[in-house]
């Protein structure tokens, strides 16, 4: 701990300093309480994503056979063509929001193409969004999961060093406020002291 100057400024700096702490502490730590809601709710939604993704490849399981020798062309049909975001505010965190999913528009030949296109386009693009939406809540949660690490370390740093330390600061400074007026006092006595003897002795010669 760094050496403090045991004097009346010193002490009104302290103070002051712990004021601020003590300020800012229910800030941080209410930040903490919401980003910690936050991750656990991101948390649950991407466990669902990863069901709904789950589910999705069981419907398409029955056509597993009807697949085979057509993924290239429907992966074509469900390549994306881009993907829209907008900058989201969590808990005072910005993260991507998902806006869009765009696919690129490909025509079909109907007369080349199997009826059952018109179904498994649909579903294997609903799954690519699933995927994209996955990936977005996840960027989101470690944004949120990195500033609540940073907000914990701030709490922990005011509640178990700054604090504290103030608080002992202050209480060392006022002891030694405290002894040095003592001090002051004592001598102001004997000095008190010194010249009424003196004054006495004079008269007394």
């Amino acid at each position: 701990m760094a050496k403090i100057k045991k004097t009346k400024t010193e002490l009104k700096a302290q103070r002051e300093a712990l004021q601020r702490y003590l300020r800012f502490l229910p800030t941080l730590e209410l930040k903490k309480q919401q980003l910690q809601t936050e991750v656990r709710h991101l948390e649950q939604q991407l466990r669902d994503k990863a069901a709904q993704q789950a589910a999705a490849r069981e419907r398409l399981r029955p056509w597993a056979k009807l697949l085979t020798g057509h993924l290239e062309p429907l992966a074509d049909l469900a390549r994306v063509a881009e993907v829209l975001t907008a900058p989201g505010n969590v808990a005072g965190v910005v993260v991507p929001v998902l806006e869009d999913v765009r696919f690129h528009e490909v025509q079909l030949d109907l007369f080349e193409t199997p009826l059952w296109y018109d179904d498994a386009v649909p579903m294997l693009r609903s799954l690519t969004r699933l995927a994209i939406e996955e990936a977005i809540l996840d960027r989101q949660r470690r944004l949120l999961a990195e500033e609540l690490r940073i907000t914990s370390q701030r709490v922990n740093l005011f509640e178990k060093v700054k604090i504290p330390q103030t608080e002992e600061n202050i209480r060392v400074i006022n002891i030694a406020l405290g002894d040095a007026q003592t001090a002051a006092v004592a001598r102001a006595k004997i000095a008190k002291a010194k010249t009424e003897a003196l004054t006495t002795g004079t008269t007394g010669a």
